[in-house]
């Protein structure tokens, strides 16, 4: 039997109350939970375990909201009976429930031990719980923490889109209440997932790439100007209007936002429609340059519900999208070693988005610099760096083409490489112009800047003015 501490000679005995887990919830976050029904602070229930280290906290201070917490048998014995449930029923609901550490395979068999770790590092995304629906089940307002993908982020019942636990922010959800499209894209999202089992690829990455490629779209879409659908979006779960808080509200709102559109590209791309429109528009066993017109861009569009967005998508090279496209087209060629090359469904680590937490933080970190003399992301606009990093991505795509061009005769060949490494060069060239003048801008020093560049200060200057004239 355990007592539970700090009530003065008198404590609850185990199973005063039941305090059942909800599914997928942390088991720090339902210790909380069992310390709030109890009338104790968590610090003094947490007294029932020996500690092997101290929790995670943020680095400006204050506790990680997806801190998890490992258990010994002793410990989750412990919890049990804290809780006045059976095990069975805490293995079923909390993922983190039996997965060990080595700080605590020293203690004695006995004792209740517990070991700190990040959620995320232990069974996945984590997020806030809808704290409606919590108070509908247990009667209390309490913060509930629990274990969720990005798929299964909205709260169909109280309209919310679930914020990821593990930012330095004080937002645990976003109001979807007026955003039918978002709720209606998680209910899609079983069948798309059916689709992905039937065609062999598993969910999970079938979702994380095209989150990736919708997140890229994200950063594009600044420069759109027909877009019109994710600035309404954004408006609204900022409660009306993002206002001069645009740049924070991009970071937290934007999973919620383009959640639509991430389900519609996974949809799209498990379509065997479309990896055959993407098959033909790439010349099939004779490849071609890829034009504005690109059928396959085009369709991808459509399906987006946006008529316009074909030629946008036709020039964009070397993002999780190309990846896609080339795989498929290998794999139809049969051209090079087989394996993760023609994975259609494997995602970089640099094309991974940045996430919510990791934005704020540079974010912080950007205007806290702001005072301290110019940095690179401070003082060059978002809109200018993304361009310069697409100028480089598609001259890397261009490159990467040549790879193994080396069969035909020698004109084909000859003509082949010399056209990409022509575009490569413009590309280069364009992005150096770009960075000059983003670094002129800046305020560095117009003959530094020459001089890196390779190019005579008169030059250069007669370039960029030529440059802001023309803009």
């Amino acid at each position: 039997m355990v007592d539970v501490p700090g009530t003065d000679g008198d404590p609850h005995r185990v199973g005063a109350f039941r305090i059942a887990p909800f599914s997928g919830e942390t088991t720090s976050s339902l210790i909380c939970r069992i310390a709030s029904r109890y009338g104790l602070e968590a610090k003094a229930l947490r007294s029932c375990w020996h500690w092997r280290n101290y929790p995670p906290g943020h680095d400006g201070g204050g506790a990680r909201a997806d801190a998890e917490v490992l258990l010994n048998a002793a410990g989750r014995q412990a919890l049990a009976e804290l809780c006045g449930v059976q095990q069975d029923v805490l293995v079923r609901a909390l993922p983190s429930w039996g997965q060990e550490d080595a700080k605590l395979l020293a203690e004695e068999d006995h004792v209740p031990a517990a070991a700190w770790r990040i959620g995320g590092a232990v069974a996945g995304p984590v997020a806030f719980g809808c704290r409606l629906c919590a108070a509908r089940r247990t009667g209390t307002v309490v913060r509930v923490v629990r274990y969720a993908p990005l798929w299964s982020r909205v709260c169909v019942r109280h309209g919310r889109w679930l914020l990821d636990a593990d930012a330095d922010q004080p937002l645990e959800h976003l109001d979807v209440r007026h955003l039918p499209e978002v709720t209606a894209a998680q209910q899609r999202w079983a069948g798309v997932a059916r689709r992905a089992v039937q065609a062999g690829a598993e969910p999970e990455r079938v979702f994380a790439l095209a989150h990736a490629v919708v997140a890229r779209w994200w950063e594009q879409a600044l420069h759109w100007e027909r877009e019109t659908i994710w600035p309404r979006r954004l408006h609204q779960v900022a409660g009306g209007n993002a206002g001069d808080n645009l740049k924070r509200w991009r970071i937290v709102g934007r999973d919620a936002v383009v959640f639509p559109e991430v389900v519609a590209v996974a949809d799209a791309l498990l379509d065997p429609s479309v990896a055959e429109l993407a098959w033909r528009a790439s010349g099939g066993t004779r490849p071609r340059v890829r034009g504005e017109d690109d059928p396959f861009c085009r369709r991808l569009g459509e399906r987006v519900d946006r008529d316009w967005l074909g030629p946008q998508l036709a020039t964009d090279y070397g993002g999780p999208l190309s990846g896609w496209r080339g795989a498929i087209v290998r794999a139809r060629r049969g051209s090079g070693p087989s394996g993760w090359r023609d994975d259609p469904w494997r995602l970089k680590r640099e094309q991974q988005p940045a996430m919510m937490a990791g934005q704020l933080r540079v974010m912080a970190a950007e205007a806290q610099a702001g005072g301290s003399g110019t940095r690179w992301r401070a003082t060059v606009p978002a809109e200018h760096r993304f361009h310069i990093t697409q100028l480089l991505d598609e001259a890397r795509e261009e490159l990467a083409q040549l790879r193994g061009v080396q069969s035909g005769t020698t004109a084909e060949v000859a003509r082949t490489l010399l056209e990409h490494l022509s575009q490569s060069a413009g590309l280069i060239d364009r992005a150096v112009l770009h960075t000059a003048a983003a670094a002129v801008a800046a305020g560095v020093a117009l003959e530094e800047v020459a001089q890196w560049s390779r190019l005579p200060a008169e030059e250069l200057s007669r370039v960029l003015a030529a440059g802001r004239s023309e803009d």
